[in-house]
């Protein structure tokens, strides 16, 4: 123990300046001064080692260190431990075991498919399964997880995969929905026999949602994580094939391709009973007049003349009618031909053509009668028949 000497300098509510003999400063708590003191007096102060007090804080002290290090000095983060979980043609659903961290704090964790990283697992905490999609038929492949913390970083055992050949069943994983009964048991069946497997509610590995009615909260967990939605015609139609198939034509909702369903209106969604519906009655056969037919009946009832005579008044204007009429038939029937135009023309035509050669040789006969028949005074060519060239009378000729 020593006494100390020391002269009060300053004096304020919180700290007082004492001056020791050799002129140094010390600030001093004014609580643990006497009440009375002021500037300028001197006070004694003894100063003594607490080596009891001193044993006791560093007893604490160790206490404290050991405990500390008995807490999270000697556990460290594990590897993560990988399993796979199911397996189809072209996709591989992992899963591993919650982390354990012990003390130290989590940076990532990774996925890595044959020695190169494939992802980053969001939510490593609390998700603890994988699916992997996109791989190829019947081919082998590699999966290891590599966990960062701030303790170090640690990687989970590889695991080997292969993914399922076309006739291998056993990958279908499926979750029922809305079916009969009977519906249901065979279905049952049918999974039993092909290997496949029926969980409950809709999982990551659920791999077909199979229900016949589009309603319900696992149907909409389904639609939202984007997996097939198929009648339970598409497992009785894989047994059949020995195969996995598409699910296009099995589809529950508006996708109705294929003979398998039934398309006629008002049936959509139900399965076709095999025959095709009847065929539309065939349209009734308009009977269309060829044009050909039409002048091959004007040129048939067409009389032929005989003889070149000149024609009396009346059968001259008979004549002159049938012309006409004869004329306007010839004009319809070319109307009808542009219109419809034939492949090919009949005999019919050649016929005509000999016919208008017949009158052109009787004209120029006429033509060589008509002098004759100018001189001739009272003649009688109004009892007799003929033409005259320009379809007229030898009268009008000479008139």
């Amino acid at each position: 123990m020593g006494v100390v000497s020391l002269t009060v300098g300053k004096v304020d509510a919180g700290v007082t300046v004492l001056l020791t003999p050799d002129k140094r400063l010390i600030e001093f708590p004014s609580i643990l001064l006497p009440p009375d003191i002021r500037s300028g007096s001197i006070v004694d102060i003894n100063v003594s080692r607490n080596k009891s007090s001193e044993a006791a804080a560093e007893r604490a002290f160790r206490d404290l260190q050991d405990q500390i290090l008995s807490s999270f000095g000697t556990h460290s983060p594990s590897p993560p431990t990988l399993r796979v979980r199911n397996t189809t043609q072209t996709s591989v659903v992992l899963e591993w075991d919650p982390l354990q961290l012990a003390t130290a704090d989590l940076i990532s964790l990774s996925l890595y498919r044959n020695g190169q990283k494939a992802g980053t697992i969001p939510k490593p905490l609390t998700m603890h399964t994988t699916k992997i999609s996109g791989l190829a038929v019947d081919t082998e492949y590699t999966f290891h997880l590599v966990l960062r913390t701030t303790a170090g970083t640690y990687a989970s055992p590889r695991i080997t995969v292969r993914t399922h050949k076309m006739t291998d069943l056993s990958g279908i994983t499926i979750t029922t929905g809305i079916l009969p009964s009977h519906v249901r048991e065979n279905l049952l069946a049918v999974v039993e026999r092909i290997g496949a497997k029926v969980v409950d509610g809709v999982r990551i590995d659920t791999t077909h949602f199979v229900t016949t009615e589009g309603r319900g909260v696992q149907w909409e967990k389904a639609n939202e994580l984007n997996i097939p939605v198929v009648r339970p015609e598409w497992v009785e139609a894989c047994e059949r094939a020995g195969r996995i198939l598409g699910v296009t034509k099995f589809y529950l909702d508006a996708a109705r391709v294929g003979a398998l369903f039934d398309e006629r209106p008002g049936t959509a969604g139900t399965v076709g009973s095999g025959s095709a519906p009847p065929p539309p009655p065939p349209p009734k056969e308009q009977k269309v007049q060829s044009p050909v037919q039409t002048r091959t009946e004007v040129t048939v009832e067409k009389p032929k003349e005989e003889s070149p005579e000149p024609a009396s008044g009346s059968e001259k204007e008979q004549q002159q009618q049938k012309e006409e009429g004869e004329k306007k038939a010839d004009e319809q029937s070319s109307q009808s031909a542009e219109e419809k135009p034939l492949p090919s023309r009949p005999k019919v035509t050649v016929e005509d053509e000999k016919e208008e050669e017949e009158k052109e040789e009787e004209k120029e006969k006429e033509k060589a009668k008509a002098p004759a028949a100018e001189e001739k005074e009272g003649s009688s060519g109004d009892e007799k028949d003929g033409k005259s060239p320009g379809d007229s009378s030898f009268q009008d000729v000479a008139l």
